[in-house]
């Protein structure tokens, strides 16, 4: 029997053109994995179109759920943004279909797994460390960076090599725009993104909703609800978590909210642009910030800011399988005990729009927050406190050493 190599296999022409290449090249039989982490349509008829490739075998494996549950939500707990923009959707989706790869390889008894990134992308490092870190006796292969076998530079080209090894589907050769998405985003590069100079074509570009332009000229409340950091409802209906983002990715869609365009500094070194669609994500994410500041203290909230931006880090980096992450959300999880409550706000025209917060573990109390003179707080006491809060500016100033 011939030895079997599992493909990260989406059906698009790249990882169609990968299945002959691997059988000459290789003498392997195919095995294809798609993982459903919520592409929608573009899972259709990957069936036939993987066994005409050439492939063994097809996975489909539905991973929403766990995706959501199991690296989303930890993600939006964090509070991780890398780069103040980038709402991580790409980044996240790797190791949960890294994982899925290696039970599949497993299962199937491989010896090696394949995937499609380019070897000027994050997506090759997301991927191959999630793989070294579950299985690191499975050999990678990456197509793009095998420069004696890879010959293909261009959509053209794997065309015609995919038709001279009998495989004739209906691919295009039209430039177009080089997408990801999941049910949390869809990221665009390529055509007129790739110089900084140019204005997006969001007529053109954008997939799950409309530009703040477009939007309606009426706002629209919506409320959620979390439990323990978790969002648990949707303007008070109960939904588990995958399902609150599709509903609020119609919502958020609709009225122009989470479009960035943002020119972000890879893995590998170089910078890229590209425009970035989450809009039930960022709705989500600002949710959970507008709740957590009404309930984390002070010292808690600030420091986990800092826990955030380096879990944004480690996930952009693909170091999911990590002790680091692990110990980092084993933190997050702590702070969220009471992170429990309700979000009302308006989307209107791209803007998420406060409209009140409740939560049964607020420390804010208007007691001490109103200007009226509370039981717990008298002005007073503000003197002595101002007095040492700022001793050490006093003796600096008093040594003269403030003018140097």
């Amino acid at each position: 029997m011939k030895e079997k190599v599992v493909l990260a296999y989406s059906g698009g022409l790249d990882t169609t053109a990968i299945i002959p290449w691997l059988k000459e090249n290789y003498d392997y039989d195919v095995v294809c994995c798609c993982i459903d982490v919520g592409q929608g349509n573009e899972l259709d008829g990957l069936e036939e179109r993987a066994k005409l490739s050439g492939a063994t075998k097809l996975y489909i494996e539905d991973v929403v759920d766990e995706f959501i549950d199991d690296y989303v939500v930890p993600t939006v707990q964090a509070n991780a943004v890398y780069e103040n923009k980038y709402l991580l959707g790409t980044s996240f989706a790797r190791p949960v279909i890294a994982k899925k790869l290696v039970e599949v390889a497993r299962k199937e008894g491989a010896v090696a797994i394949c995937h499609g990134a380019t070897g000027k992308g994050n997506d090759q490092v997301r991927f191959e460390l999630s793989i070294k870190a579950l299985a690191p006796d499975l050999k990678i292969i990456a197509p793009w960076r095998c420069n004696d076998t890879w010959k293909m530079q261009s959509r053209e080209d794997e065309i015609e090599y995919c038709k001279a090894h009998g495989i004739d589907l209906p691919f295009s050769a039209d430039n177009s725009y080089s997408r990801d998405r999941n049910l949390w985003h869809i990221s665009h590069e390529g055509l007129e993104l790739e110089d900084p100079a140019n204005e997006p074509n969001y007529d053109h570009l954008l997939v799950l909703g409309v530009s703040p332009e477009k939007a309606p000229e009426e706002g629209e409340y919506v409320t959620l609800s979390f439990e323990k950091g978790v969002p648990t409802k949707l303007n008070g209906k109960a939904m588990k978590a995958s399902d609150i983002i599709r509903e609020l990715n119609v919502l958020g869609g609709k009225h122009g909210v989470g479009i960035i365009d943002i020119v972000e500094n890879r893995v590998v070194g170089m910078k890229s642009r590209g425009v970035y669609e989450t809009p039930g994500g960022t709705i989500l994410m600002e949710a959970h910030t507008q709740l957590e500041e009404l309930i984390l203290d002070r010292d808690t909230l600030a420091y986990k800011k800092l826990v955030a931006t380096k879990f944004a880090d480690l996930v952009y980096e693909g170091k999911w399988f990590t002790p680091l992450r692990e110990a980092l959300q084993a933190f997050v999880e702590s702070t969220q005990e009471y992170v429990t409550g309700e979000v009302k706000f308006k989307l209107y025209k791209g803007n998420i729009i406060k409209a009140g917060t409740t939560s049964p573990y607020s420390l804010y109390s208007e007691s001490l927050a109103s200007f009226t003179t509370g039981e717990l707080y008298d002005h007073h006491d503000a003197e002595g406190f101002i007095n040492l809060f700022g001793l050490s500016m006093k003796v600096r100033a008093m040594k003269g050493l403030n003018n140097k």
